[in-house]
């Protein structure tokens, strides 16, 4: 199962945002070593947190290291996934969210997340709703 962005700031952050079902299902992968995130999940984080949008006054390079050593694994970003990052049929324009789903489609991986563009997306991804 691969983490969108967001998904991961809630799950590790301890945010009620996630949804029961949601959270059993990402327990049921990390048992299996198999909770995976995009490298550029953590650039998005990054840059958030320098705005001061998430975790205030946390350094985000120790977070990622914390997260990393809890079982997450981080899928790097490729020429094969940027390649298909830009071929998406019919998806929208954010850079993010495009390597995040060809992430997702290059590990054969379910995505789960409660962006509401990429669960409406017509393509060949599963994706599970954070929200529930």
């Amino acid at each position: 199962m691969l983490l969108d962005t967001h998904v991961l700031v809630w799950l590790f952050e301890g945010l009620s945002r996630l949804g029961d079902q949601a959270r059993q299902m990402t327990a049921n992968h990390f048992s299996a070593n198999r909770v995976m995130v995009s490298a550029i999940s953590f650039w998005e984080i990054a840059m958030l947190a320098q705005r001061g949008k998430i975790l205030d006054r946390v350094d985000t390079a120790a977070w990622r290291e914390t997260v990393l050593s809890i079982g997450l694994v981080e899928i790097p970003m490729t020429g094969r996934i940027g390649v298909a990052a830009a071929h998406l049929f019919d998806f929208h324009p954010d850079p993010a969210d495009r390597i995040i789903v060809a992430t997702a489609l290059s590990e054969n991986a379910p995505l789960l997340t409660a962006d509401r563009k990429i669960l409406a997306w017509s393509g060949h991804l599963a994706t599970f709703d954070a929200t529930t």
